[in-house]
């Protein structure tokens, strides 16, 4: 078989105007990654996933901003590769190739955000792919100092805030997830400052909270946080029935069923039902996800297989979950932050927002994983717990003057309903999830 027949039997779902590229176009983008150099792809600022081929040798990279899936089907002649961002995508492309019965969604496969994913399409017996890392930070180089840490911290977000104004133009509306919380408040900070130091109006940034049966605390945290950096006006309620509420919806549309991110899924699925209901033409959505894996603001006694020591010990072990090489890493769906932010990403794209997380971008995860935790908290919960809104308040403040307020982390599905009301719309085991999950590819 020839060469140029592998080459035929590349099937590329991905659309490259889902790249949201703040440095350089799509094809010196598209270069870097056939090239095969970390390096090179490193230097790919924003949020992608791209797909490049020559002769039988595959590469493919993405951010965690953007899912990125593949299949390998096979047929009498060769293997033949399908690539896309969704599962349902390539079940539905396998069947309009007659491939149907070759479907089964744990064979699909996530590019592990991060690396550079190279595969050889040489037929039976598939290879492994090799994993090339082009996001290696060098741990603990910032000094033990919280003002220099949120400077630097900050002042990167809103640098990178700055290069994605300058490419959606002057007129485009602007919605941030906002919650009030830490991450949500300073992003809608810094969006307000930065468009105040360009000299553009804000009066087309709006700070989105949801409010599930007109009730919750992010609505009286999300109207404290805009009263207290001085602009009442950004804020827009966005009041939804519990009755719309569907985690099975959420189930199908994020296509996983870990009970966090199917609860957040729901939610931002209600949010962005009813911004959309409000606004039939509004295109950008900002969020906040990814803070918390940045400053590694979870409660760790939630999770009996973390410890401390294996949280500040591990290089970005909330944003990819062990490692491409653990055995605990799933081919399937990746790990950490890597595979759960499908959670903000496909409820934004099922209503049509193009969506932008500022945190999950390399370069301020990089300079988060430089940060010296250990040294910080010397291993203490607590002290890791409270840096993050140190580090984010004295940054914000150092970059834009502005004095924002840190309230008590909240997750988004627990602030905007009613505990009570929370435990009647959710399962608690993760079983009916996983049930709900296998049903919605039962018929694939």
């Amino acid at each position: 078989m020839s060469v140029h027949s592998y080459v035929g039997r590349i099937i590329n779902l991905l659309k490259p105007e889902n790249n949201l590229l703040l440095n350089m176009d799509f094809t010196e983008a598209e270069r870097r990654v056939r090239s095969g150099d970390a390096q090179a792809v490193r230097e790919i600022d924003g949020q992608f996933a791209i797909l490049t081929y020559e002769g039988q040798d595959v590469q493919m990279a993405r951010s965690i901003g953007r899912p990125m899936r593949y299949f390998l089907a096979k047929k009498a002649d060769g293997p033949c590769l399908y690539v896309a961002e969704r599962i349902s995508e390539i079940a539905e492309a396998l069947a309009k190739d007659g491939l149907a019965d070759q479907f089964e969604p744990s064979y699909t496969r996530m590019v592990p955000a991060h690396h550079v994913l190279k595969l050889k399409l040489i037929g039976c017996p598939d290879p492994n792919p090799n994993y090339d890392r082009f996001l290696a930070p060098t741990r603990n180089s910032l000094p033990a100092d919280l003002d220099t840490i949120g400077k630097a911290y900050i002042g990167t977000i809103a640098n990178e805030i700055h290069h994605w104004l300058d490419r959606i133009g002057k007129l485009e509306p602007i919605g941030v997830m906002f919650s009030g919380g830490i991450d949500s408040g300073a992003i809608l900070t810094l969006l307000y400052a930065a468009l105040l130091q360009r000299g553009e109006s804000p009066a087309r940034l709006k700070g989105f909270t949801l409010s599930i049966d007109g009730a919750g605390n992010d609505t009286q945290q999300a109207m404290a946080f805009v009263e207290k950096i001085g602009a009442p006006m950004l804020l827009e309620v966005i009041d939804t029935p519990s009755a719309s509420l569907n985690w099975r919806e959420a189930v199908r549309v994020i296509e996983d069923y870990k009970p966090l991110d199917v609860q957040a899924a729901t939610m931002g699925i209600a949010v962005c039902r009813g911004i959309r209901s409000r606004y039939p033409d509004w295109k950008w959505l900002v969020d906040g996800d990814g803070g918390d894996e940045n400053l590694k603001d979870y409660p760790i006694e939630d999770n009996p297989e973390l410890t401390i020591r294996s949280v500040l010990n591990n290089l970005m072990l909330y944003h990819e979950g062990w490692g491409v090489h653990a055995i605990k890493h799933s081919l399937t769906f990746s790990g950490g932050q890597s595979r759960g932010h499908v959670r903000t990403f496909a409820p934004a794209q099922q209503f049509g927002f193009a969506g932008f997380s500022p945190y999950t971008l390399s370069n301020v995860i990089e300079v988060a994983e430089s940060i010296p935790f250990i040294e910080l908290t010397d291993w203490d919960h607590q002290r890791l717990y409270q840096l993050k809104g140190e580090v984010v308040r004295r940054g914000v403040k150092a970059i834009t003057g502005i004095d924002m307020p840190t309230f008590e982390k909240n997750r988004f599905q627990h602030g905007a309903v009613e505990l009570q009301k929370f435990t009647q719309l959710f399962p608690a085991n993760e079983r009916d999830y996983r049930r709900e999950f296998q049903r919605t590819f039962a018929g694939a």
